[in-house]
């Protein structure tokens, strides 16, 4: 599939967004950490700008961006729209929130209640993300059972890198939130592992000849290709990714994406004082651009059926 980067940048912000929004109006309320009035607002303008700007460039990809209210009508069968109606629902109870605690100091009661809100909406709307893709059954990559807990631990991971460096940053930084931070990444990468080790050994159930509907007479092959330039279905569901590339591209979400942030994450765990500062800092901005190029990958490394019309042998 074409790794559209509207939509890499839409699921890799916005998750990270709802991940730390879910952490932020779980723990907040429960005092577990900083109550602190401008730590709020820095804390809930990260997550809802995350959020925004990920919802925004989502609408990028779109072939006309001006119709895309019409999507959210289809929430009763359609997991685009569920995430729609979910993602603009998160709002109210997070602006509650929000307004409760940064403006009158307030954790208790229905502020309270719109945080815990406010966190389950985030973490139902990152499943209805993931679903969009595990509900697509032309795409096998995508249909695979850790495609849901894949995203789900993503935005577990960064919006707690995110939420550790700040509290370093207020000097509030506490141990717990470390190695919630660290647990998370070990998590990120042992999921990211269970879904690329079934993509590579399990095989796409069709093939040119069950998708001809020849295969009883032998093994199908083309003789020529159905057009003689590339076409939409080619450009957007044919990309291919070669497999030294993909390997490559692997190791670096690897390292950048779970591996350094986990260090950076132990070395503040470690040392403390001014040098939790910039690891956590560091540790947060290198997740992120690890879960950049794993979410590449997701979408390179995929393949549509439609492309065994075109001389692919399986998909």
């Amino acid at each position: 599939m074409h790794p559209a980067f509207s939509v890499i940048f839409f699921t890799t912000a916005s998750g990270a967004g709802y991940g730390l929004l879910a952490l932020v109006g779980m723990l907040a309320p429960l005092r577990l950490i900083p109550a602190d009035r401008s730590f709020a607002f820095t804390a809930l303008a990260l997550a809802l700008g995350l959020i925004t700007a990920g919802l925004l460039s989502s609408t990028a990809h779109l072939g006309h961006p001006e119709r895309a209210w019409r999507a959210f009508s289809q929430w009763r069968t359609s997991w685009l729209s569920r995430e729609g109606v979910l993602s603009l629902a998160t709002y109210v109870p997070a602006a509650i929130f929000g307004i409760g605690w940064v403006l009158f100091g307030r954790l208790d009661g229905p502020i309270a209640v719109a945080g815990f809100v406010a966190a389950a909406l985030s973490a139902a709307t990152v499943c209805c993300t993931a679903m969009i893709y595990a509900s697509l059954k032309p795409i096998q990559a995508w249909r695979s059972a850790w495609v849901v807990p894949g995203y789900a631990a993503l935005a577990l991971m960064t919006g707690a890198l995110w939420l550790n460096a700040l509290t370093h940053v207020w000097g509030a930084g506490q141990r717990w939130l470390g190695v919630l931070a660290a647990a998370a990444a070990i998590l990120g990468l042992l999921v990211k592992e269970a879904y690329w080790r079934s993509i590579d050994t399990t095989a796409g159930p069709s093939t040119p000849e069950s998708a001809t509907g020849l295969g009883r007479r032998g093994k199908v092959t083309f003789l020529d290709g159905p057009h003689t330039e590339a076409n939409y279905l080619l450009r957007e569901m044919g990309y291919a990714v070669a497999r030294k590339h993909s390997l490559k591209l692997r190791r670096i979400a690897r390292v950048l994406g779970f591996a350094v942030p986990l260090l950076l994450t132990l070395l503040a765990l470690a040392l403390g004082g001014t040098i939790a500062v910039p690891a956590s800092l560091l540790a947060a901005v290198a997740g992120m651009l690890g879960v950049l190029v794993e979410r590449w990958l997701f979408f390179a490394e995929a393949k549509h059926t439609v492309t065994l019309y075109y001389g692919a042998t399986t998909a």
